[in-house]
């Protein structure tokens, strides 16, 4: 039997229209925090935390190396302060990072322009890229950890660039909602998390979600472009795209009124963007074909991993 050649095509990517665009990004970025710094205040602030307590004293003269204490109710002082040693340390790590790529860029255009010389030459090229590509990673993670590094009471001053995974999900988790009540004669079904959910289809998706790690809430309310609340079954983070998903269940597609609503449903749902494949999904099982832990795991590997 002949063998089937029409699946080993080479991919088409944009990994150079994207490090370029990226450095159009970062740079932008860059001057901004450039141009902060330039209406920034003389001095700088030394922060000392000593167990729980959090005491701040102003440099304004480099000799001085006690410095004047600043109490805490002068807020904005403290504020510009704080904002103005971030934007000094992100500053230096842009610059590191414009730096490799445009090199990578660089490279880039050499290894397209010479792409008719032996192949040696360019797995030279590319090897340089995929160093460059390492630090790359190395430097995003420190302009995370600049903002990690800092208490809470300081974080809360801070306007950061970037973040790191935990502390967005930290901060993602900390928003505080009031779900819908479940009903007294509803069964009883409580996920991993001590979670009241409404079937075992939702049972089973919440604990897959724990298990994978993945932040969600509950029926957390939306308000739709309507106007008009609703709550999806799941709203799920996306932490690699820092985005929310939502994830809408549909138990009982046998049931024709129950169907005509889900459809209407999903309708509202495109109207205020939440839209099928992009940032909602769903799931759906009838009384005779339920659905199963196989599919639920598929779905988050597809859309949530």
């Amino acid at each position: 039997m002949a063998e089937n050649k029409t699946n080993k095509l080479i991919k088409v990517t944009d990994i150079y229209e994207e490090a370029a665009r990226r450095y159009e990004e970062l740079g932008n970025i860059k001057k901004e925090r450039e141009q902060a710094l330039a209406g920034a205040p003389e001095g700088k602030i030394h922060i000392i935390k000593a167990g729980k307590r959090i005491q701040f004293y102003l440099r304004e003269d480099k000799a001085d190396k006690s410095g004047r204490y600043i109490s805490k109710t002068e807020t904005e002082k403290i504020r510009k302060y704080v904002q103005k040693a971030y934007d000094e340390k992100v500053v230096k790590e842009l610059e590191i990072e414009l730096h490799n790529l445009e090199i990578f860029v660089n490279n880039s255009s050499k290894i397209l322009s010479n792409s008719g010389k032996n192949i040696s030459s360019s797995g030279k090229d590319s090897s340089s890229s995929g160093k460059d590509s390492s630090n790359s990673s190395k430097i995003i993670n420190s302009i995370r950890n600049i903002y990690s590094d800092y208490p809470v009471e300081i974080k809360n001053m801070i306007n950061p660039i970037d973040i790191s995974d935990e502390d967005y999900i930290k901060e993602w988790q900390e928003v505080e909602y009031i779900g819908k009540a479940v009903a007294e004669y509803v069964p009883l079904y409580e996920t991993n998390r001590k979670e009241r959910v409404r079937s075992k289809s939702e049972l089973a998706i919440a604990n897959m979600l724990d298990r994978y790690g993945l932040p969600y809430k509950y029926e957390c309310p939306v308000i739709l472009n309507n106007g008009k609340t609703v709550y999806p079954d799941f709203t799920v983070l996306n932490v690699k795209e820092r985005k929310e998903m939502y994830w809408e269940h549909r138990g009982m597609m046998d049931d024709r009124d129950y169907a005509r609503q889900a459809v209407f449903k999903a309708k509202q749902f495109r109207k205020s963007g939440m839209i099928l494949g992009d940032n909602l999904i769903i799931t759906e099982e009838t009384s005779t074909d339920p659905l199963g832990t196989d599919e639920i795991e598929s779905v988050i590997k597809k859309f949530l991993l």
